[in-house]
């Protein structure tokens, strides 16, 4: 399990991140919204360790992690598909997919054969550079990365930037598998509330850096969050 408590964090004068608490259990889905600007993406690139908090913590499957640097969060089994996919241009697939493995257990060898499972244009396309392929392409390559790592948490930045409708429906189906077949504790950042809340178990609703509603997605007054995203 994941839990954040009172995640502060600035850049320079400006306060980002304001007390900000948030949760992420295996096989659920943990769903983050808000507008643009709000913080969500600093909130994640605090969790996997990008960003240096100024007060809070952050622990995963009972462990402070906190004060841990990047790589050792990745090899304690946090995934993160950034905002922008940020695959490696010049590298072939193969290649790009390779690179998680320093992040992986110890004995993990290779890609796993699941990836190909989920995204088979992926194997395909081995020998093609990164660069090459669409936008969609790009983020299942960027999405079965983080699996190649053998990640327990899966957290994804706005997987839905930039795609097109038919993508975003296996994308979506690849990640309810992930939470409700495989066990994988998901955070979901977003700013389109019905995607959310076809995958969310739970939604927390980002407002100028702090949470400003959140719980079961069913529980949320849909007028209330859609309020929100609209401030």
């Amino acid at each position: 399990m994941l839990d954040v408590r009172g995640l502060d964090l600035s850049y320079g004068a400006s306060r980002c991140l304001r007390g900000v608490d948030l949760s992420a259990e295996a096989g659920r889905i943990t769903c983050v919204l808000g507008r643009n600007g709000v913080g969500k993406s600093s909130l994640m690139r605090a969790i996997v360790g990008l960003e240096r908090v100024q007060g809070g913590r952050i622990t995963w499957e009972g462990r402070d992690i906190t004060a841990l640097p990047p790589a050792e969060r990745a090899r304690a089994g946090i995934g993160y598909v950034p905002q922008g996919r940020e695959i490696f241009p010049f590298l072939t697939v193969q290649e790009n997919l390779e690179t998680a493995l320093a992040a992986a257990p110890r004995g993990a060898r290779g890609v796993p054969e699941e990836v190909f499972e989920l995204f088979p244009i992926l194997r395909r396309f081995l020998r093609r550079r990164g660069g090459d392929l669409s936008g969609g392409q790009q983020q299942q390559l960027a999405i079965a990365r983080a699996l190649t790592a053998r990640s327990r948490l899966l957290i994804l930045d706005e997987p839905t930037e930039g795609i097109q409708p038919s993508v975003i429906k296996d994308i979506a189906r690849v990640i309810e598998h992930l939470a409700r077949a495989r066990g994988l504790a998901v955070v979901l950042v977003e700013q389109y509330y019905e995607f959310a809340r076809s995958l969310a178990d739970t939604v927390a609703v980002m407002v100028r850096g702090e949470v400003a509603l959140s719980g079961p997605v069913d529980s949320l007054d849909e007028a209330s969050v859609r309020r929100l995203l609209t401030v």
